[in-house]
């Protein structure tokens, strides 16, 4: 197998479980949170600061500070800090695909890597609730807060992509699969990106 696997999705879905447990099937690199650490290093802006500003879209100016003056950046051109993240990012993702299959999470890898096979996993916002309410650590989070947190980062995600990418996220004719994990279940959709990938070689 040689494909690079790309899985974008909605917050709660269980995409990046998806994502990990695929990897690990297939016996292939998984690359999430991997590919800031990799970006910080290459660019010596601190994890923090990528994590602050993660899948974040400065959208017009508004103050000095809102523009990073990092290197390879001149600050003539008050390139936005989300800009220069998102390039940094970039270059890290096209050197993890460069180096043979994976899978990776996220940040518009779908259109930033050459030719991968493209997933987008969605869920009911019921069953993300839910499923998001089961795994949190803090009890008191009512189901509606939770419901609040989901719209807002999803909102989040879809400007982002669509920012970066001018796709519309989460459209199927954007991707080679989309899958509701709510439906099928996170082991069923984890065989059926396997098999996918294996009949598209």
């Amino acid at each position: 197998m040689s494909k690079v696997i790309t899985i974008s999705r909605e917050f709660g879905s269980g995409g990046r479980e998806i994502g990990f447990r695929l990897a690990k099937k297939l016996g292939i690199p998984f690359y999430d949170k991997e590919v800031i650490s990799m970006a910080s290093e290459d660019s010596n802006i601190s994890e923090e600061f990528f994590h602050a500003n993660d899948e974040v879209v400065e959208r017009a100016k508004r103050g000095q500070n809102d523009y990073a003056t990092v290197d390879p950046f001149s600050p003539v051109y008050e390139i936005p800090v989300s800009d220069q993240l998102f390039v940094i990012q970039s270059k890290v993702i096209k050197r993890l695909t460069q180096q043979g299959p994976c899978v990776i999470i996220g940040r518009c890898s779908d259109i930033v890597a050459e030719d991968p096979f493209q997933v987008f996993i969605c869920a009911s916002l019921k069953k993300r609730v839910e499923r998001l309410l089961s795994l949190e650590q803090e009890e008191g989070i009512s189901p509606k807060k939770m419901e609040a947190h989901i719209r807002s980062i999803d909102s989040k995600r879809r400007d982002y992509y669509q920012y970066y990418t001018g796709n519309e996220w989460g459209k199927p004719k954007n991707y080679h699969l989309c899958l509701n994990s709510g439906k099928l279940g996170i082991e069923a959709c984890i065989t059926v990106i396997a098999a996918s990938v294996s009949f598209t070689e």
